[in-house]
């Protein structure tokens, strides 16, 4: 079953590198009592993630915090290394949280992972975007393509707010 709007995030526990090195972050510490910005890429470095939908979430980070909202994540079924990395290169280490859920538990879990070995990925997240109030889903957007992002991009997900 596919998380919907109204369900509340299920428990997970992420990995995450910061300047102090890796860390455990808990759905529960990222969205308790806070207005967070949630989007899935199906990998970091990919080519819509890496030029796309990652670039226009930190473009409008302060639009975003102007609206409202407490923090910005972005997943990926990539391990801490990866993310952290990608973090670094893209500029938004510190900006927002690059969150590794390298067993795919939390994709599975929303019920929103896809099968891409045919492109040679393996079970990758789909692309989507959330707005979650205190652990609980107020909007979802899921793209229909991996390779686009139009109804998850940052401009769909700012004029919902």
């Amino acid at each position: 079953m596919t998380i919907a709007v109204g369900d509340t995030l299920p428990a997970a526990t992420f990995k995450e590198k910061t300047a102090e090195g890796p860390v455990e972050i808990s759905t529960e510490q990222l969205f308790k009592g806070k207005r967070v910005v949630l989007f899935a890429v199906p990998g970091a470095f990919t080519p819509t993630c890496s030029l796309n939908h990652l670039p226009g979430y930190l473009e409008n980070r302060d639009a975003f915090l102007a609206k409202g909202v407490d923090d910005i994540a972005v997943v990926a079924v990539n391990d801490w290394h990866v993310m952290g990395a990608w973090a670094q290169s893209s500029g938004g280490m510190g900006k927002i949280h690059f969150l590794a859920d390298w067993n795919a538990a939390f994709t599975k879990a929303l019920g929103l992972d896809a099968d891409l070995s045919g492109g040679g990925l393996g079970v990758r997240s789909k692309r989507y975007s959330m707005l979650v109030e205190d652990g609980v889903v107020k909007t979802l957007n899921v793209e229909e393509n991996p390779g686009q992002a139009t109804v998850s991009a940052a401009a769909a997900m700012i004029e919902q707010l």
